[in-house]
């Protein structure tokens, strides 16, 4: 069932970019196999939200998937720390700025932001839908090496197989309604960082790493739909 999912995300993902078959890892990020990054310092969240929680939810799932990439990632309750503390807190202010100090404090190849440009549940349709943008910047060029930016929806809906007919469905809408209401925040934005992250080339720690310039990809601009 899990492989009928990811298959169906992918091919929403190429449908709703208008992407060829031949779009690939190598075509679409080139100056991630030329700088070859090793190191991530995860920055603050962008949250141009109304919802202030958004920048926490993204922050503390970001480090997981990264790490499965083949990336080694400072930890980023770690970095946090010193960022509040040396007042790097406000991501928006290094965003387009020179990114040397943080190669320097912290020995970083690159720095990801996120900007959360949306974040919105809806407890009728089960959803909730957010719409962000990743960007790694190299901490030496300043150059963008990776970027994406898109709509997700995550799908908190439920199915019960021990109803049937309209009791059935009523008892399903229900308890989608709570789920909704009570889904872990963090849960969907791991969603969100798994499904954008997928087409990070991999790194130095993978078994791929310099390898997979030809594995199909996203492209920058996104659009799907992910399951609870």
């Amino acid at each position: 069932m899990k492989k009928i999912i990811y298959f169906a995300l992918i091919a929403t993902l190429f449908a709703s970019c208008g992407t060829t078959s031949n779009l690939t890892r190598g075509k679409s990020y080139p100056k991630m196999y030329s700088d070859k990054p090793t190191t991530i310092l995860v920055m603050p969240p962008i949250n141009k939200t109304v919802n202030v929680e958004a920048k926490e939810y993204f922050y503390t799932s970001m480090m997981v998937p990264l790490c499965e990439k083949g990336y080694y990632v400072i930890s980023p309750f770690l970095a946090m720390d010193l960022l509040k503390n040396e007042s790097a807190y406000d991501s928006e202010l290094y965003l387009d700025g020179n990114l040397a100090s943080f190669k320097k404090v912290f020995g970083a190849d690159v720095a990801l932001f996120t900007v959360i440009n949306q974040w919105s549940k809806s407890t009728l349709g089960n959803t909730i839908t957010v719409e962000v943008e990743y960007i790694l910047k190299s901490t030496t060029s300043n150059e963008i090496l990776f970027n994406r930016k898109g709509t997700l929806v995550v799908d908190t809906s439920l199915n019960s197989t021990s109803n049937a007919g309209l009791l059935g469905a009523l008892v399903d809408m229900a308890a989608s309604a709570i789920n909704t209401a009570l889904t872990d925040k963090v849960i969907a934005a791991r969603r969100c960082n798994n499904f954008v992250l997928h087409d990070l080339p991999d790194g130095v720690y993978a078994p791929l790493f310099d390898k997979d310039q030809d594995v199909s990809a996203g492209g920058i601009n996104f659009s799907g739909r992910v399951s609870q």
